[in-house]
């Protein structure tokens, strides 16, 4: 049972001594879960065109920050202490140039059937990815900003549906 915080919700990661466990999900049915996140990854119109392009020197940017994203999704509870391990039944990474930005927009989904929710696992796939993007182009621009990491959509499991704001 997850210790009630003062006059907040129940952080069910801490027991009831306030010492930090792994949430025991034994007794949760395993339902289709999905989680949406998505970051940005701001620069220069030049670095974007080197992008787009195809000429960055240490290659394919956009397909090596897509193949982080997916074996980042498949290795979170190796990153993040209490997440429990999970057989992924889907991970994709969509990146998309924008011009406006300018940058790239990184979006991951991943699916589970499982006891637990798959949200860490789009947030850290959204992370490395952007983090990719930085490293591959860091040499001809030191001023890329990450931003905006954060849970757009969740389904399935005892909480139900979410979506982020607007």
């Amino acid at each position: 049972m997850a210790e009630k915080s003062k006059g907040g919700p129940a952080l069910t990661h801490i027991d009831a001594s306030g010492e930090a466990r792994m949430v025991d999900v034994s007794a949760k049915p395993a339902t289709e879960r999905t989680a949406i996140a998505e970051g940005r990854v701001v620069m220069s119109k030049a670095t974007l065109e080197l992008i787009v392009s195809g000429n960055a020197k240490k290659g394919d940017v956009l397909g090596t920050a897509r193949i982080a994203g997916i074996m980042a999704a498949k290795r979170t509870s190796e990153l993040i202490p209490l997440c429990h391990p999970l057989a992924l039944s889907k991970v994709t990474l969509d990146i998309e140039p924008d011009e406006k930005l300018p940058g790239c927009i990184v979006q991951a989904t991943v699916k589970v059937t499982g006891p637990t929710g798959v949200e860490m696992e789009a947030l850290t796939a959204v992370s490395v990815a952007c983090l990719t993007i930085y490293d591959m182009v860091k040499a001809v621009e030191r001023d890329i900003r990450i931003e905006g990491i954060h849970l757009v959509e969740k389904k399935g499991g005892k909480s139900g549906h979410y979506r982020a704001p607007d």
